[in-house]
């Protein structure tokens, strides 16, 4: 008897569950859905190219920092789904589309799509967007869903998919989302400080004594109208100084030559600015949030301006460390992350392009062209000479472990969190990407952690570059990591 009379079990089973997938099609297509026959084809247009979940994701970005993270996660999610599901998975499947004529003419698509069938592309990209929207808000998971299960639904409804295409699809976005997540995990929402050492800090009711300096080029740059009103509005006496990305260096120098308290806002990169300037001059910072992701404010517990101002009129703050990566002294600050090799370059790509195509599509896009030409840097660490890919420093104990540092349970520890990645063991470039995308990193053996009080590294290559807290510059050649000497006052509500 040939396979095809009598089939094996296994295909036995496909067979079935072909006949299940033609009758759920077929039942969906006879069903009278006049109101959904009005909404459901254009949702599913909508979600053409990702076309939805950006305007999604731009709606979150202007919402706060912990849902621009959920933007973020959602988009990666996406992108690897998409990737996933529309390359590799449809041209080893090679399904055909279903046939048109049960399904009533209002559902149809003005273009109907030519590819495999299987998996559903909008159904992957739909789960993916709203599982990792999902994790960083939980809150938002219900409203995110509903919209992600309208346009899977759809690819049913309007006849381009079997339910059988769409439940694979959101296997493939599900999964997508989990392995974002193993190379970048979520951070916990809640402050890094658990239990601060309270510290005695000006109490500022009028705002008398606080000078702001706003850096409008971070984040969302037009946020920096509305928070020089909202501050002034809760303490009337405070001085904002709007300023420029350029300029943002010598104004809080200016400003901490007249202020009792010097304020910022900004991105990671202003603030550690501003760090700086405050140690050199004794003064007390205070922190608001207004960059893209506000990595520090996070940490800290300041999750809005109202949080800033709340703690400045009440005098509430705490002592946190700042790193030092200079050899002389105290210079050289970085309030998260030090890093040299693959990382300024990857960061000196992304500012090549952000200008024109946007701070994210440019990350893309120098992610793909420093895997394939990244160089690694010739180094001594504490006397032993290193090739490099990237050494990574941390200011405290970072978590988890592996490629993608996220968060510390204190910022007053005193230690520096060493990572780094050997490039002299065979195929190791291509043993980073495979240990990054698996999320073992951490327990490859082209990667070695180190908890120290300090570290010392010295380099004779030209033109190295180090990143402090995502600012690239020309680096020494030979630097001390370590805790600075001193202390920073950092206003702080007493109840985050």
């Amino acid at each position: 008897m040939t396979p095809a009379s009598d089939p094996t079990p296994g295909g036995r089973v496909l067979q079935r569950l072909d006949q299940l997938d033609l009758a759920l099609y077929q039942r969906v297509a006879a069903t009278d859905t006049p109101l959904l026959d009005r909404v459901v084809p254009r949702l599913t247009r909508s979600a053409d190219h990702g076309g939805l979940w950006l305007g999604v994701a731009a709606a979150l970005a202007l919402t706060g920092e912990r849902r621009r993270r959920a933007a973020l996660r959602g988009l990666l999610s996406l992108g690897l789904a998409s990737a996933t599901a529309n390359v590799p998975a449809k041209l080893s499947a090679r399904r055909t589309r279903p046939e048109l004529r049960p399904v009533p003419l209002v559902r149809h698509l003005k273009k109907q799509p030519t590819t495999s069938s299987f998996p559903s592309g909008h159904s992957a990209s739909a789960a993916a967007f709203a599982v990792g929207v999902a994790m960083e808000q939980p809150r938002l998971a219900v409203p995110v869903g509903v919209l992600a299960a309208g346009v899977a639904y759809g690819r049913v409804h309007v006849g381009v998919h079997y339910p059988g295409d769409v439940a694979a699809g959101l296997a493939v976005g599900a999964a997508a989302a989990v392995v974002v997540k193993r190379a970048w995990p979520v951070r916990p929402d809640r402050p890094a400080v658990e239990q601060p050492p309270v510290v005695d800090a000006p109490a500022l009711p009028d705002g008398a004594g606080l000078v702001v300096v706003a850096n409008r080029s971070a984040g969302a740059g037009a946020r920096a109208e509305a928070l020089r009103d909202e501050v002034l509005e809760a303490l009337p006496q405070a001085e904002v100084v709007l300023v420029e990305g350029r300029e943002v260096e010598q104004a809080l120098r200016d400003a901490a030559a007249r202020a009792r308290v010097l304020g910022v806002s900004g991105g990671d990169g202003t603030v550690n600015t501003a760090a700086g300037v405050a140690l050199d001059s004794g003064l007390p910072l205070a922190v608001l949030p207004g960059g893209t992701l506000d990595h520090f404010a996070g940490e800290l517990g300041v999750r809005s301006t109202a949080d800033a101002v709340r703690a400045v009129a009440q005098g509430e703050a705490v002592q946190v460390t700042v790193g030092s990566a200079d050899a002389r002294g105290d210079g050289e600050y970085f309030l998260n992350t030090f890093a040299v090799g693959v990382y300024p370059e990857l960061v000196r790509r992304r500012e090549q392009r952000e200008g024109s195509i946007g701070k994210w599509p440019a990350m893309a896009v120098a992610i793909a062209r420093t895997v394939r030409r990244a160089q690694p840097v010739h180094v001594e660490v504490d006397g032993t000479r290193r090739v490099l890919w990237t050494l990574f420093a941390g200011n405290g104990h970072y978590h988890p472990a592996g490629f993608a540092p996220t968060w510390r349970e204190r910022l007053d520890d005193g230690c520096i969190d060493v990572r780094l990645v050997d490039a002299t063991r065979p195929f190791s470039r291509t043993r980073l990407v495979l240990a990054v995308l698996t999320g073992r990193l951490g327990r490859s053996r082209v990667h070695e952690q180190r908890i120290v009080a300090k570290l010392a590294v010295r380099s004779n290559q030209a033109g190295l570059r180090i990143a402090r807290d995502g600012e690239v510059s020309d680096g020494p050649g030979h630097l001390m990591l370590r805790a600075a000497s001193r202390p920073l006052v950092v206003y702080r509500p007493a109840s985050p």
